[in-house]
Order: structure tokens, then sequence, then C-alpha cells
């Protein structure tokens, strides 16, 4: 991994994500999925982690959908009206190479890929390129966000209700305007993280998706402590970790569960950065553009946890932090 090259991959991420939703402004190569009742979603790390709002998507509008781990030992059985979407961003990720080869033949087999000459196309009946480009970090950011692109565009196909190219294109926007106003808030929060002991990530059930990836990027670029809670599954599960001081969390707002964890972030004193709606009690607000829509939300908002990974790596890198020594 490179952090000059993730640097460049997390700017040039609007352009990427405009290439992308471009690609697909003809939905024909999703067409033979409408109609779809039975899905399977499986990938590794990244990949399945942008599987799970779209399958939530999906299951909300009566389709069977599910979203597995490429590792598991108790797969999904493959079946005729069976639909299995593989995701990798390499094509060759060897579990859900797999993964997907045990489908072929019975299920309809589909690749999402950024390389649709790889292994795991070769395998599908259908490929879904994620037209992502080059990440030069070497970090799965700009393919992460194709991938929630193409997903969500899958489930809209398969549902026939959409979202369309077009309902995503505020996004791009939303991205290009993040990443302008990072002068004012990435080096507050760059030293509020730089401080924790580990810092926690919490995203809607709806958007975990957030939540997971952000956690991975502070872990995978700058190797700091951080772990991912879906909001309402907090009161229950994290709650307790607010005893401790120091205490530090990004809230991705939208659950109807916010006002809870705020309602303990006040009364201890823990430190919650609020990730584009303002929350009172917040210690911190970063400002997203347009997050009122949850697609902007969820194709936008880690770059907020992306920008400040790579300013935690570069920190890293200048004071020669053995954990960052090649």
């Amino acid at each position: 991994m490179k952090h000059d090259g993730f640097v460049r991959d997390i700017l040039a991420a609007p352009e990427r994500l405009a290439a992308c939703l471009d690609a697909y402004d003809d939905a024909s190569t999703l067409d033979d999925l409408a109609g779809a009742r039975r899905v399977v979603m499986t990938g590794m790390g990244s990949s399945r982690f942008a599987a799970l709002p779209a399958t939530a998507l999906l299951r909300s509008r009566g389709v069977d959908a599910v979203a597995e781990l490429s590792s598991t030992g108790l797969p999904t059985r493959p079946a005729t009206e069976l639909v299995a979407v593989a995701i990798s961003a390499s094509g060759s990720t060897p579990e859900t190479v797999d993964a997907l080869a045990r489908h072929r033949g019975v299920s309809r087999t589909v690749a999402v890929t950024n390389d649709p000459e790889g292994a795991l196309a070769a395998t599908a009946d259908v490929v879904l390129p994620l037209h992502a480009g080059i990440e030069e970090g070497g970090v799965a950011c700009l393919t992460f966000q194709a991938t929630l692109a193409v997903l969500q565009l899958l489930a809209g196909r398969v549902t026939g209700a959409g979202p369309g190219a077009d309902d995503l294109r505020p996004a791009v926007h939303a991205a290009a305007a993040l990443r302008v106003s990072r002068g004012a808030w990435l080096d507050e929060l760059a030293d509020r993280l730089a401080t924790a002991a580990t810092t926690y990530t919490i995203a809607p059930a709806e958007r975990l998706s957030s939540a997971l990836q952000s956690a991975l990027m502070l872990r995978e670029g700058p190797r700091l402590s951080a772990d991912a809670t879906e909001t309402g599954d907090w009161l229950h599960v994290d709650v307790y970790l607010s005893k401790r001081p120091g205490y530090t969390a990004l809230l991705f707002p939208g659950s109807r569960f916010d006002d809870g964890v705020m309602a303990y972030a006040r009364e201890r004193g823990s430190a919650i950065v609020a990730i584009g709606p303002t929350l009172g009690g917040a210690a911190q607000h970063v400002p997203l553009d347009g997050t009122d829509d949850p697609l902007v939300a969820l194709l936008v908002e880690t770059g907020v946890t992306e920008l400040v990974a790579a300013e935690l790596w570069r920190r890293g890198v200048d004071r020669a932090d053995p954990a960052l020594v090649p």
C-alpha cells in the first residue's frame, strides 16, 4: 500500500464515481436480473460491506436477499431460481471465485468486479464492471464507492423501482464538495482520533457499510484500533464502553436511535463526531452536502474517514511509527 497513492485515489473519487454512473446510464446490462426473487451476494472485506445495503434494499421490497462471507463454511445452496452475485474488486479473490464457482451451471451467476477479464468474470453469466480505474494506493476506496453504486443499481433493476444512475448523481457533487471543505475540519478530526485508544464507528443498519468501511480505513492505512457497530445495537452492545474516559466515536446519523446514543454521550462526556447532519451534544460536526438523501450519504460519507485515515497515516510515517514501516 502507498500513502501518496491513497491520497490521489481519495481526491479522484468524485470523477471516478461520475465515470461509473456514466457507464450505467444504459441499464440494459442489468436487464437479465429484473424480477429475480432470490439473491445471494458474496464477498470478502469491503466487497461484502457494500453488499449489505443492497441486500437490505432488496429485502425491503420483498426479495429474499442475503449478503454472506465468501469464506463461510455454510454457504447458500445453489438453486435454479437463485441469482448469485459475487463481488471482488480485483476479480481474483480466491474465496469469492470459489464461492461463485459452486453456483455455476445451477444458479444465475453475476460477477461485480474491476477486472472484467479476471477469474471471477470467467465464472459468471453476467459481468458488471466497476469502472473505478486503477487504485494507486492499493486500498479499496474507489472500488468500494463503485461497488456500492453498482449494487444499488442492480437492486433497483431487480425490483424495477430504482434507483437508477441519475438518482445517484447528486453524490458526485457532494463528494467533490466534501474534499473542497476538508481544510475546515480535517486537522481537528485527525487530532481527536490520534489520541483515541480506539475509534468506534456507528451507522444505521441500512448503511452499516459506512461504519464497517470507516473502521477498516483506520485499521488498514494508519494501523489504528477501530471497530464498527450498528446504531440501535450500540445501545445493547457498545454503550458500556462509553463509561471509559476518552471514548471517541464517529456517528453517521439517520437512525431513529441516534438520540439514544447522544443521550449517553452527553451524560458521560463521550466525544461523538457527527458526520453530515448536526446532532446536539456532538463534540465535532463534519458537514456533508445532500446527506438528507440516504443514497448520497451512502456513497459519500466514508470519504470523511478516508481523508482522516490518510492524514493519520501521513503523521505516522513522519514519526516513523514502526507499525507503518514496510
